[in-house]
C-alpha cells in the first residue's frame, strides 16, 4: 500500500512539473571540483607537470545544475556507489535476478530560490548496454535516504541515498540527475569506473 501511495504522489508530482517544463534538455559533465586525491607513498620525485582537470564527471565530483525556474540552482555531488546495496527493511530484497544499487548524493542549494523537491523523482542509473533505471522506493541499509522529499534554503545542504534495483548481470555506467523531478531541462551526469 505505501509503495502504490508513493508511486502515485510520484505520478502526481511529474505530471504537474512536466507542464512547468520547457522540454529542451542539456547535459552537464564537466565537474566543479573533482574526488579528493588519496595519498599514496611514491618513490619517484614529483613531477612539475599540472594535472589536468577531468573532462567528465565521476563519482566524487560536483556539477552546478539549474532547475526549471530562475534562482533554482544545486551543486550536486555523487558521494559514493555501494553495489551491491542491502534493503534496511531486513524482510524486502530484490526480485529475482536483480540486485539493489544505492548511490549517495549531497545537493547544496547554490541558488537564491528555495529548492523544494523529491530527489528520488529526478535520479537514474544507466548500464554499460544502455539500460536505465529509475528510482526504488526501497530504502538501504547503506545510510539514510531523503526521506520522500526536500526543503533546502539557499546555502543548506541535503545529504542522502537513493537506491535502484537494476538486473544482476547490468554493470552500472553513468548516474544521472536533474531537479524538477527530473523535468529540469539540465541534467548532470556523471561515469562510474
Amino acid at each position: 500500500m505505501r509503495r502504490l501511495i508513493a508511486l502515485a504522489l510520484a505520478v502526481l508530482v511529474s505530471i504537474a512539473v512536466a507542464a512547468c517544463g520547457d522540454g529542451d534538455k542539456t547535459v552537464t559533465t564537466t565537474p566543479t571540483t573533482s574526488a579528493p586525491e588519496q595519498q599514496t607513498t611514491t618513490t619517484q620525485p614529483p613531477t612539475s607537470t599540472p594535472s589536468a582537470a577531468p573532462s567528465a564527471a565521476s563519482v566524487g565530483g560536483t556539477l552546478n545544475l539549474t532547475g526549471t525556474d530562475e534562482g533554482e540552482n544545486l551543486a550536486v555531488t555523487v558521494v559514493k556507489v555501494v553495489d551491491p546495496a542491502r534493503a534496511k527493511n531486513e524482510f524486502s530484497s530484490p526480485e529475482s535476478g536483480e540486485r539493489f544499487v544505492a548511490v549517495q548524493f549531497r545537493l547544496r542549494n547554490t541558488g537564491s530560490a528555495v529548492y523544494d523537491d523529491s530527489p528520488d523523482n529526478g535520479a537514474k542509473v544507466r548500464d554499460t548496454q544502455g539500460q536505465q533505471f529509475s528510482a526504488s522506493i526501497e530504502e538501504t541499509a547503506a545510510g539514510p535516504g531523503f526521506g520522500g522529499s526536500v526543503t533546502l534554503v539557499p546555502g543548506d545542504t541535503a545529504l542522502g541515498f537513493i537506491t535502484f534495483e537494476v538486473p544482476t548481470a547490468s554493470k552500472i555506467a553513468k548516474i544521472q540527475f536533474a531537479m524538477a523531478s527530473g523535468f529540469a531541462g539540465n541534467v548532470g551526469q556523471w561515469n562510474v569506473p
